[in-house]
């Protein structure tokens, strides 16, 4: 049975003010990033830079778009794409709770025996509501690339048949697409992601990767972080189904960490260098 198996890498966007102040932005507020956040995403563009994309889908909102925007800077591949922006990948509503600040929201949702970002305040989105997003997204992307890389002719099916569920994850950015047909770039949002992820194991039966469990799973994706999924279609007499998925990796944020240690040796080096001068002034002032 013919089947194309296609890459999927999701990315938080990065750092705006209001995750800076740990305030809650949802829908309601359009922010853009941070100064750390587009240094975040630029970071981001680095470690993909080499990384094979077919499509790019985004949210359309700001701090997403210009995140996505950053990241294909950097990616070759990128180049002749089209960002496709697409509101399914809003960020989760929090109702009248935007605007205000996480530690808050996350009270509320203790008293009421929640936990966050599970937790739906007056008028936000239920889980099941943004559930019903990410079902229609994936719907919808999988349809938009099977029908620009399905095969014509039948000698070609034989060319997308799945790599091994085997391959190893080496730590390097091109992990579990190397040779991919079809390899979808999603930038999104840490709730939204929240939701997919748990649709993708409790719903799709996504096995776990190796050394991860479930509250790392479900837990909130880092600004920029990224999670990459690898799925398999097949064609049936009624249409194509999914037929497999797994995780490669979820959370990864290697690139955020090496961000942070350059500007932390940065930081360190101007330091010393003001201390330096400080300290000749001082002594052509004794002097």
């Amino acid at each position: 049975m013919p089947a194309l198996t296609l890459g999927l890498t999701m990315v938080r966007h990065g750092e705006t003010q209001y995750n800076k102040e740990g305030l809650l932005q949802g829908q309601a507020v359009d922010s853009p990033l941070s100064e750390i956040g587009l240094q975040q995403a630029d970071a981001a563009g680095q470690y993909l830079k080499d990384v094979k994309f077919s499509h790019v889908f985004v949210s359309d909102m700001l701090r997403a778009k210009q995140t996505a925007e950053t990241i294909m800077k950097s990616n070759s591949s990128c180049s002749g794409l089209q960002m496709v922006c697409d509101p399914l990948l809003k960020e989760k509503s929090f109702g009248i709770a935007e605007g205000g600040r996480v530690q808050d929201v996350k009270e509320m949702a203790k008293a009421a025996g929640q936990s966050f970002p599970d937790f739906t305040p007056p008028k936000g989105e239920t889980q099941e509501q943004v559930k019903e997003r990410v079902k229609e997204f994936l719907e919808k992307m999988l349809q938009q690339i099977l029908d620009q890389h399905w095969p014509d002719r039948a000698e070609e099916e034989n060319s997308l048949s799945a790599p091994p569920e085997t391959s190893p994850v080496e730590g390097t950015a091109d992990d579990g697409v190397r040779g991919m047909p079809a390899h979808a770039l999603v930038v999104t949002h840490g709730a939204y992601m929240c939701v997919a992820v748990r649709y993708f194991v409790e719903e799709l039966l996504c096995p776990l990767p190796p050394g991860s469990d479930k509250a790392h799973m479900f837990s909130l994706c880092p600004n920029t972080g990224l999670c990459r999924f690898i799925l398999t279609m097949r064609k049936e007499e009624d249409g194509f189904k999914l037929s497999g998925i797994r995780c490669v990796f979820v959370h990864r944020g290697d690139h955020v960490k090496q961000q942070e240690q350059m500007n932390a040796g940065f930081k360190t080096k101007r330091v010393e260098e003001s201390e330096k001068t400080e300290g000749a002034d001082e002594k052509v002032t004794h002097q």
